[in-house]
């Protein structure tokens, strides 16, 4: 049990640390580019969820961790990178913003089920093995990001807005 509140803990305490590192650090920059070029850092951030597959390697999980869990929450991952890298070929075109509405989805929808099946199945902390580090601390971040990108996708404008005037 003391394992699964560190676990809780930890998640928590990332969205915090991401929540404040968003909004200090990468919001104000993303802010001042138009929406496809905002776009871009976010997807290229997410063409790394590669690393989902680590739910199914043996040595980084333990063998205890559920199958359906590990398989659902690793090949959602993949197909979200593939889906990342695809929407940043096809941007700044029109099929590429359709192929961001698409990434979005599926990314959130591809996290919000591997955590309800996370639950449904009992996961505990301990079966993540090395994994552990993804739930809590990649995930949070990447949810961060879906919701920046719904913002910008839901903008629906590439224009770069006006710098704010600066006080002498």
């Amino acid at each position: 049990m003391r394992a699964q509140i560190c676990f809780n803990v930890s998640i928590v305490f990332s969205f915090v640390a991401w929540g404040v590192v968003a909004g200090s650090v990468i919001w104000p920059d993303l802010r001042r580019r138009g929406r496809n070029e905002a776009l871009r850092p976010l997807l290229m951030f997410h063409s790394f969820r590669f690393v989902g597959l680590s739910f199914l390697v043996p040595g980084v999980v333990s063998p205890d961790l559920p199958a359906m869990f590990a398989e659902s929450a690793a090949y959602g991952d993949i197909v979200a990178a593939a889906l990342a890298l695809l929407t940043l070929a096809l941007l700044p075109s029109k099929p590429g913003i359709v192929a961001a509405w698409v990434f979005n989805l599926w990314g959130l929808a591809d996290i919000i089920h591997a955590n309800y099946e996370g639950i449904r199945l009992g996961v505990e902390a301990g079966q993540l093995g090395a994994a552990y580090f993804l739930p809590t601390f990649i995930v949070p971040l990447f949810v961060i990001t879906h919701g920046r990108m719904f913002w910008l996708l839901l903008r629906n404008e590439n224009a770069v807005p006006a710098a704010p005037a600066r006080l002498a």
